[in-house]
């Protein structure tokens, strides 16, 4: 009789399922209006630009959340959790089908190939071997650039490098120009902080195609660095996207391809005003988020393959070589 006076008292006691897990309720909210609002976020400190890169993986606290709250029996953060799963859904859930079709007058592919590669020949064949029309290879130091000249030489017959950056192609190059991505007007008064930066970062040329002229932007922007004094440092970074996303702006070819390491994912602030005038291939023909780097364990898409005045048809990674970067690779149409 005691005993189950005992258990009627507890069972009294204890909160309706909707008033559980009051915490686990405002960190589903908080999470849900994170994801939600991220753009808003203060880049103090660059604090804006750290979440957004790593936005996606936000949403590994969705199940960890739901299992606590099914554990509790709270009905209030159940319920809430919709809120940070509807809103991650609608950001990344279009990227996890396969939007690939058949179809393809170009394929291209871009590389950053590490400056401490211990095996450029054999970076180099491995990328041949991807078949592609046009490669991009960013991050070239001046002992690699030779041997990626020599092995690359069969597959293709006109190349031009400039600085750290280069195209090889198996169609003709034209005007091909160095961009100077470390010099943008507004950003003048930080040139300071990436003066240590070469400038010959970013080309320009034109591949004649079948179709007709294709403009052929090739670029490395400047590091991001998680600095103990300054947070997520992206000047350097950010002067390059600006510069970057001016020639793109004043380009007057409507068929622009951009292959690049942008240091950055494309959900960073930085990278707005490209959004706004280039379209992802990844987002519009690949599987999944095809994330490119570090090589061990991929956490990010920081190389990418930007257009306008085309149709993606494919898009993917190729295997690993002695980068710390994923190659990625498209094909496209006219």
């Amino acid at each position: 009789m005691t005993r189950n006076l005992h258990r009627a008292l507890l069972a009294c006691s204890r909160p309706e399922p909707w008033k559980r897990g009051p915490v686990l309720t405002a960190l589903a909210l908080l999470l849900g209006l994170l994801l939600l609002l991220h753009a808003t976020i203060t880049d103090f400190a660059g604090l804006g630009s750290l979440v957004e890169s790593v936005l996606p993986w936000l949403g590994l606290f969705i199940p960890v959340l739901l299992a606590t709250a099914l554990r509790r029996r709270s009905l209030s953060a159940v319920t809430a959790l919709l809120l940070p799963a509807v809103v991650w859904a609608s950001l990344f859930g279009g990227l996890l089908h396969d939007k690939s079709h058949p179809g393809g007058d170009l394929t291209v592919a871009a590389h950053n190939v590490g400056a401490a590669n211990p095996d450029p020949t054999g970076t180099a064949r491995t990328l041949a071997a991807s078949d592609a029309d046009l490669l991009a290879l960013e991050e070239l130091t001046p002992q690699a650039a030779p041997l990626y000249e020599k092995t690359l030489a069969k597959t293709y017959p006109y190349h031009a490098i400039r600085g750290t950056v280069g195209l090889w192609s198996k169609l003709p190059l034209s005007g091909t120009r160095t961009i100077d991505i470390m010099n943008y007007g507004p950003l003048a008064a930080t040139k300071s902080a990436a003066a240590k930066l070469p400038e010959n970062r970013a080309l320009h040329t034109t591949v004649a195609t079948p179709r007709g002229p294709l403009a052929v932007y090739v670029a490395h922007l400047g590091s991001v660095r998680l600095l103990p004094r300054t947070g997520f440092w992206t000047t350097s970074r950010n002067i390059g996207a600006a510069a970057l996303s001016r020639a793109i702006t004043t380009e007057r070819n409507p068929r622009v391809i951009l292959l690049a390491d942008l240091n950055g994912t494309l959900d960073d602030r930085a990278f707005t005003d490209l959004r706004t005038h280039l379209h992802s291939t990844q987002t519009a023909s690949g599987t999944g988020f095809g994330f490119t780097w570090p090589t061990a364990f991929p956490v990010a898409r920081i190389d990418q393959i930007l257009y306008r005045g085309l149709t993606a048809d494919h898009s993917w990674t190729l295997p690993e070589t002695g980068s710390d970067h994923l190659p990625v690779a498209a094909r496209l149409s006219w």
